[in-house]
């Protein structure tokens, strides 16, 4: 049976020696191999939470950890995350991270703050986090993000008494890559569901549209091509135009649907989920033009 014991605050790598984690197998691995390891503005401000901790070397092997595919696991609920991070132990270390959720009166605040303004519900419905959203909130008296060192809660079952241990960095380096993919699980770890959340920003977002209409055109009553009374014309058509297919052309950009919906979800490969995939849609688009200009 895991004990737990609530970590101070203080690091004591100037005290023990460095330990060498047991490689993972098929665990989840950054995405960013160098630098930065969030792009947005809502992931960085996570991880500045877990860099404002000040807990010097163990940040640097949280980023290591996070990179080699130490975490095997990672379970996002409302109102934290529990993981299962590789060691140096044959057992995996258990981490617990838990953040205050929003009571209900909060969130009835959250849902009034962000309707306010439709361009709040157009780009969260977007996969967008709207940079004023946060001055909307803090307006509200609120903060979408913790605030303080307080207002998480960590623990982990390894030997280190340092709080936040590496193990837990680890967890934290790899949730600000997950909030770039989906800010919405931000929210989530607040205890305000997608559905919930979406539900309202719709609602006020065909609210907003339905104030900007001032005339109804009747469509019905536009004049349209007359059909061809002939039966024969009708059921077998045409020949196709010459040309009907427009500019045949390699698309400018590859693979734009996966980049659109974003980064696979805690992606495990060793390489990154778009320069994985990539090839695969230019070696396809070069194919279909040769098979379609009759090259092939």
């Amino acid at each position: 049976m895991a004990w737990w014991r609530r970590r101070r605050r203080y690091d004591y790598s100037d005290f023990y020696p460095r330990s060498v984690p047991i490689e993972a197998k098929g665990g989840i691995k950054a995405q960013a191999k160098r630098g930065e390891f969030a792009e947005s503005w809502w992931a960085k401000r996570w991880i500045e939470v877990l860099e404002g901790f000040d807990i010097g070397a163990r940040l640097h092997r949280g980023r290591s950890y996070a990179r080699s595919g130490q975490v095997l696991s990672i379970d996002l609920q409302a109102g934290g995350v529990t993981a299962q991070v590789q060691g140096s132990r044959p057992k995996p270390y258990s981490v617990k991270i838990k953040v205050k959720t929003m009571k209900e009166a909060e969130r009835a605040k959250l849902m009034r703050a962000i309707s306010q303004q439709a361009i709040f519900a157009a780009k969260l419905l977007a996969g967008e986090m709207p940079k004023d959203v946060e001055s909307a909130l803090t307006g509200a008296g609120m903060s979408l993000f913790p605030e303080r060192l307080n207002d998480l809660d960590t623990q982990c079952s390894c030997p280190d008494w340092s709080n936040p241990c590496k193990h837990i960095a680890a967890v934290y380096y790899l949730l600000g890559e997950e909030f770039d993919r989906d800010p919405f699980l931000i929210f989530k770890l607040r205890g305000v569901e997608r559905e919930h959340l979406t539900a309202g920003l719709g609602r006020a977002q065909a609210a907003a549209e339905e104030a900007q209409v001032t005339t109804a055109v009747d469509k019905s009553e536009a004049a349209g091509e007359p059909l061809d009374a002939t039966p024969a014309a009708f059921w077998h058509g045409a020949d196709f135009p010459t040309g009907w297919l427009g500019e045949v052309h390699i698309p400018p950009m590859a693979a734009a649907l996966p980049r659109r919906l974003g980064a696979f979800p805690f992606w495990r490969g060793a390489d990154r989920f778009l320069d994985a995939i990539t090839p695969a849609y230019s070696s396809a688009s070069l194919h279909a033009q040769r098979r379609l200009l009759g090259e092939e």
